[in-house]
């Protein structure tokens, strides 16, 4: 209600969620005897990172995935900006982490192997927020084709990350028996 209220205000929305949180109490405890700030913002954590955050960032991207063409898709633009996520991240942070573990400047950390460390460098082409900001900069004055081009590219190029970033770590995650209340699982 606070959110509608602020927007039909004409100021920006995101103020709602400021002032509303000025008025949860720092000090006080709820019924079950937690402080009541840290007990919400652990609560509400895990739908703000999985759900919020992902489809505000999605809807603010103003990308019209069902009306995307093939052609849109396959713009060398779209995956030029697509590769340049997609492989320019991997080898950028896995090629540095490589030189500078390699050059002894650094240790892979403890229980962490080869394929982990290239898992996790696909993941960071994920970032998709500041490129979309940054590729829309780039191409301002190109027009709005440019545009549709650089979010398609960098939606295309996020989605490639992580569902390889994800599938590399889960190939690579260690391979042990793990003992859950006395039985080997």
């Amino acid at each position: 209600m606070v959110w509608a209220a602020v927007l039909k205000s004409g100021v920006h929305a995101t103020l709602a969620g400021f002032a509303l949180a000025w008025f949860i109490p720092l000090k006080v405890k709820n019924a079950d005897g937690h402080q009541m700030l840290p007990h919400l913002e652990h609560a509400l954590h895990p739908w703000v990172s999985f759900l919020v955050l992902p489809i505000f960032a999605f809807a603010n991207a103003g990308v019209k995935v069902l009306g995307a063409t093939t052609e849109d898709l396959l713009n060398p633009i779209t995956l030029g900006i697509a590769a340049g996520l997609f492989l320019g991240k991997q080898i950028g942070i896995f090629g540095t982490c490589w030189l500078v573990i390699k050059l002894g400047w650094a240790k892979l950390p403890k229980d962490a192997n080869w394929a982990q460390l290239y898992g996790v460098s696909l993941l960071c082409g994920i970032g998709f927020t500041m490129s979309l900001f940054i590729g829309t900069l780039a191409f301002a004055d190109q027009g709005l084709d440019y545009q549709l081009s650089v979010k398609v590219g960098v939606l295309m190029g996020s989605l490639l990350s992580a569902v390889v970033g994800a599938t590399v770590l889960l190939a690579s995650k260690p391979q042990e028996d793990y003992q859950l209340s006395g039985a080997k699982v």
